[in-house]
C-alpha cells in the first residue's frame, strides 16, 4: 500500500464533467490499495472571476481581504470533487488549507509555508477516506487565511506529501509530462521519462511552464519524488528525480525559452569601484529583479559598458530610473531593447563533457543568429537573441544536440 498526493489544477477540474472524469481517476487508485490524498485548484476562470470583482469595487484591494476572496475558489473545487467521489461510493471528506494545518507566515499574497500537522488527514485516511485538501492556502499564527501566489496549489502538494512521508507527488496538468523543449515551437520535442531535481528547477527557472520554481525547491529540499502527468491522456509522465538515482544519458536534457525579458545597457559610465552599484541599487529599490548582467571595460580602462536584463513587465520603468542614474554618473548614454528574447541549455550531463557551449555557438552562427548576451553555470547555457530569432535558434539547437532521439 502505497501514500500518493495528487495534484489537480484548474484546466483538469474546469467543469463539472472533469470533476466527475478525475473522481474516476482517483477512485480507481484507491480501488488499487493506495492511500490517496488530493490537492486542487479553484477551477480554471474562477481566479480570475474573483480578482475582477475585486477591482470592480477597489482599484488596489487590501491584501487580507483578497486572500479571503481568492480561497473561495478552491475551496468551492474540494466541495464539489468529495461529492463526486461520494457519489461513486467512494468516502471522502474535503479540508480548507486551514482546516488542515497549513500553517504560513503573514505575507498575504505570497505566503511561505511553515509546517503542517498532517494528523487529521493520516487519521481519514486510516479510515479509508480520500483526503481533498484545498491548495494555494494556509493560514498564519493569528488564524488569518493566506494564499501561497503564483503557482501555489503545487507547492501545498508537494508540502503535503513531505509531511505525510508520502511515496510519491503526482502533479497532473494539461500536459503529459515534460519535454525537451516546448512542442509548440518544435514539433520533435521529445517527452523526457526523468530529469533530475537540479535540471527541473533550471528549467523552472529558465521560463518552462510546467511546474513552479517553489514546488520543485520545496520537492528536492524534503526529497519528494515528483512526477508530472496528463490529466487527459493515459502515461507514466516525467519522474523528476535525484540525480544519484539517474542512469547517465544525455548531456542535454532540455531547451528553455524566456519571452520575457528585456534588455538595457549604460554606454561610457565612469570606471571606478561601486558604479554597478550605483546603476543596480535605485533598479533594486524599485523592486526590479535583474537578471544577466555583462560588464565591459575599455581599452584604456577609464570607462565600462554595463549591460542587464530585466522582465519585460518591468522594461520602461526601469529604463526611466536608468536614465536618471545615467545622468547623475555622467555616462554617455542609455539603450534598451524589450525585443530579445532568453534561450538556455540545460543538462547535468555538462559538468562532464566538454565543448558543450562551442557547439551551442557555431549551430547558432551557421543560421547567422547573433548572441547578445552570455550566461553560464555549472549545469546551463544561455543566451539572449533577437526575439525574431527564437523558432529557429530553438530547432537549430534541438538538432543539434540531436535531443528529438531516444535514451
Amino acid at each position: 500500500m502505497s501514500l500518493i498526493v495528487q495534484k489537480y489544477g484548474g484546466t483538469s477540474v474546469g467543469s463539472i464533467e472533469r470533476i466527475k472524469a478525475v473522481a474516476a481517476k482517483i477512485k480507481a487508485r484507491r480501488d488499487q490499495g493506495d492511500r490517496v490524498v488530493i490537492v486542487v485548484s479553484a477551477m480554471s476562470g474562477e481566479t480570475d472571476r474573483l480578482l475582477a470583482l475585486a477591482r470592480e469595487i477597489q482599484a488596489r484591494p487590501n491584501p487580507r481581504e483578497m486572500d479571503v476572496l481568492l480561497s473561495t475558489g478552491e475551496q468551492v473545487t474540494i466541495a464539489l470533487l468529495s461529492m463526486a467521489l461520494e457519489g461513486l461510493g467512494c468516502p471522502a471528506k474535503s479540508y480548507t488549507g486551514g482546516q488542515v494545518h497549513i500553517r504560513t507566515d503573514s505575507v498575504h499574497n505570497k505566503a511561505r509555508i511553515r509546517k503542517i500537522n498532517g494528523a487529521r488527514v493520516e487519521t481519514d485516511l486510516d479510515a479509508g477516506c480520500v483526503v481533498v485538501v484545498a491548495g494555494f492556502q494556509g493560514v498564519d499564527e493569528a488564524g488569518d487565511i493566506t494564499t501561497l501566489g503564483r503557482g501555489g496549489s503545487d507547492t501545498s502538494a508537494v508540502a503535503m506529501a513531505a509531511a505525510l512521508g508520502a511515496d510519491e507527488c503526482q502533479i497532473y496538468t494539461d500536459v503529459d509530462g515534460v519535454y525537451t523543449t516546448d512542442p509548440r515551437i518544435e514539433p520533435r520535442a521529445r517527452k523526457l521519462d526523468r530529469i533530475t531535481f537540479e535540471e527541473m528547477l533550471e528549467l523552472a527557472s529558465l521560463g518552462s511552464k510546467v511546474l513552479q520554481i517553489r514546488a520543485v525547491e520545496f520537492a528536492g529540499k524534503y526529497k519528494v519524488p515528483l512526477r508530472v502527468l496528463s490529466s487527459f491522456e493515459a502515461g507514466e509522465g516525467t519522474l523528476i528525480s535525484f540525480e544519484e538515482e539517474a542512469v547517465e544519458g544525455a548531456v542535454i536534457s532540455g531547451i528553455a525559452v524566456n519571452r520575457d525579458e528585456a534588455k538595457l545597457t549604460v554606454l561610457g559610465v565612469p570606471d571606478q569601484p561601486g558604479v554597478a552599484h550605483k546603476l543596480l541599487g535605485p533598479i533594486a529599490e524599485a523592486n526590479i529583479e535583474v537578471d544577466m548582467i555583462i560588464q565591459n571595460v575599455s581599452a584604456d580602462k577609464a570607462t565600462t559598458d554595463f549591460t542587464f536584463t530585466v522582465h519585460r513587465n518591468d522594461y520602461v520603468r526601469a529604463l526611466e530610473i536608468l536614465d536618471a542614474t545615467a545622468r547623475s554618473l555622467a555616462a554617455w548614454d542609455v539603450a534598451g531593447d524589450d525585443r530579445i528574447v532568453k534561450i538556455s541549455l540545460v543538462g547535468v550531463g555538462m559538468r562532464s563533457h566538454a565543448g558543450i557551449a562551442s557547439k551551442m555557438f557555431a549551430a547558432l552562427a551557421k543560421e547567422g543568429i547573433n548572441m547578445q548576451m552570455i550566461s553560464t553555470s555549472e549545469i546551463k547555457i544561455s543566451v539572449v537573441v533577437d526575439e525574431r530569432y527564437l523558432e529557429l535558434g530553438v530547432r537549430t539547437l534541438h538538432q543539434a544536440f540531436e535531443l528529438h532521439q531516444g535514451d
